[in-house]
């Protein structure tokens, strides 16, 4: 291991749980129909690629912009302002990385703007080498774009790099960049597709800083 790259959204903040409630508000006045099950399909993937799957999901009338406006507003009139949870461990192990000076960036398919100002307002931008938001690639998760392009910046061979991510896109993603994958779950369970592409599944980033710093099956 010569570095490591992590998605931010349910792996840094615990903010795919605050965008489901945002969406969840909205679902419920509309009776949009099975929006828990269309919710995670677009857990991992950029605001093109989660369009799509509401218009194949509830009509290609569907106002989309309209409600994917609204659901932000909710979401940065709780949020904004440094009140995004963090994730258990987050800090530990970001300090843990670069007390060893191990390169550190973050890869996430919400736009680089977006990601800096969340990272910014939690404190937590220094701890990062590099930034790659999903503005910066044409292809989205499940393609490995923006994990080659992270290593690219951090100056590492990609077989040298793990991942650190919630989403089966993202698995597959670090996977196919031929990446470390290592899962550590959010809102969706690793299932047996993970479980095989992961080199760890483990429940928290406490225990990601543990296997690194003890066990050191990365």
């Amino acid at each position: 291991m010569k570095a490591v790259i992590f998605d931010m959204d349910g792996v840094i903040f615990d903010s795919e749980y605050a965008t489901y409630l945002s969406w969840q508000k909205i679902a419920e006045r509309e009776k949009l129909p099975d929006f828990d099950d269309v919710y995670k399909r677009c857990i991992g993937v950029t605001y093109e690629v989660t369009k799509q799957i509401c218009l194949d999901a509830y009509g290609q009338d569907f106002p989309y912009e309209k409600f994917a406006k609204e659901a932000s507003l909710i979401y940065h009139e709780r949020y904004d302002g440094g009140r995004l949870p963090v994730k258990e461990g987050a800090r530990e192990l970001l300090s843990y990385l670069k007390e060893n000076a191990i390169p550190t960036a973050i890869a996430s398919s919400t736009r680089e703007e977006r990601v800096v100002i969340q990272l910014k307002e939690a404190g937590l931008l220094s701890y990062f080498d590099e930034v790659v938001g999903g503005d910066c690639v044409k292809r989205s998760k499940p393609a490995p774009d923006i994990f080659l392009l992270a290593a690219e910046r951090l100056g590492i061979a990609p077989a040298d790099c793990v991942v650190i991510e919630d989403s089966y896109n993202g698995i597959r993603a670090a996977h196919a960049a031929g990446m470390i994958p290592v899962m550590v779950p959010d809102m969706l369970e690793p299932n047996e597709e993970m479980q095989g592409l992961c080199r760890a599944i483990c429940e928290t980033l406490t225990e990601v800083k543990r296997k690194m710093a003890e066990e050191s099956v990365f």
